[in-house]
């Protein structure tokens, strides 16, 4: 193809235990990036695979050409798509970055430069999204996730991203200690957008009990750490139950003055009552303190802007 495209772009690949799928799908994205950028390089980050995975890497990189760089990035066991994307993140050097968090797509690869073109009108993260509709456990995380929290864009499941220069800078400057890089992508304040495709009925890729395990509790991690769900649930039964005591201390007086009680029944039941209410409310400020803990720690970001206009020369 002429007139290749000059910007320097990186693909950072998931694998884990993708021996039968990883072939097909790295050579579709060598192909691409072969076909319509000039200097590319694919990153692979082996997450403790116990099968081929790498040596069917190997071979597929050697019917790459010189435009494109291969290389593998083997951690030193299963360390989870999270933190396994980042270390993928830190060796990219690309213009713009694609993640691809699964070998199993259910896309043709022209939806990859749809994606790439969409990026150059002016968005610093551009995601992929098949127009169907997702699993129940997903839509009800996604639902749940819009709902408690405060990001502007609206989440759901993607199959891959890209993300411009800046877009990695700013969220570099952020914790890298939050274990949702998406929470974090929809936190940066920088123009995002969503290409929505049409699946080809491929994918269905199968996630073993480990990896099923760990983005279940991913999940509830991101909902704790990123939303008000967890600080709101606690807030109210704090609520609930300081009302209780409430009732339970004006149900003894009531009973101490309207009849007459096994002696000693009224001051258990008060001072257990004020007990309880005086145990509930340290309790709603120790709450309000880790919630201000985690803003601090998980969510940090003095300020957050898109994009900055020189009015004068």
């Amino acid at each position: 193809m002429e007139n290749k495209e000059k910007n320097f772009v990186s693909a950072v690949i998931y694998v884990h235990n993708a021996e039968h799928r990883i072939a097909s799908f790295l050579g579709m994205v060598i192909a691409v990036l072969e076909g319509h950028f000039e200097h590319s390089e694919i990153i692979c980050v082996n997450d403790g695979s116990e099968d081929d995975s790498v040596g069917v890497i190997k071979r597929e990189a050697g019917r790459a050409d010189a435009s494109v760089s291969i290389s593998v990035v083997n951690m030193s066991g299963f360390h989870g798509l999270e933190s396994a994307m980042n270390a993928g993140m830190d060796l990219a050097i690309g213009d713009f970055v694609f993640e691809f968090d699964r070998t199993a797509p259910d896309f043709d690869p022209e939806e990859i430069m749809r994606v790439y073109d969409r990026a150059l009108q002016g968005y610093d993260i551009v995601n992929a999204a098949p127009d169907k509709k997702e699993k129940f456990t997903s839509r009800l995380f996604y639902r749940v996730f819009d709902l408690f929290s405060d990001v502007s864009c609206k989440m759901h499941t993607e199959s891959f991203r890209i993300l411009s220069r800046r877009m990695i800078n700013r969220t570099a400057s952020m914790n890298r200690t939050v274990p949702y890089r998406k929470a974090v992508y929809a936190s940066a304040g920088l123009k995002a957008d969503t290409v929505m495709y049409s699946p080809t009925g491929r994918g269905g890729e199968g996630l073993d009990r480990r990896e099923r395990g760990y983005r279940s509790m991913l999940a509830v991690d991101s909902l704790i750490l990123f939303t008000q769900l967890g600080y709101r649930f606690a807030v109210a039964m704090t609520m609930l139950m300081m009302l209780v005591s409430v009732f339970m201390i004006v149900y003894s007086v009531v009973i101490f003055a309207a009849a007459h009680p096994v002696e000693g029944w009224t001051t258990t039941i008060l001072f257990l009552s004020v007990a309880f209410l005086g145990m509930f409310g340290i309790l709603t400020v120790i709450i309000k303190y880790l919630q201000l803990l985690v803003n601090l720690v998980f969510r940090r970001m003095p300020y957050s802007f898109e994009s900055v206009e020189k009015l004068t020369k």
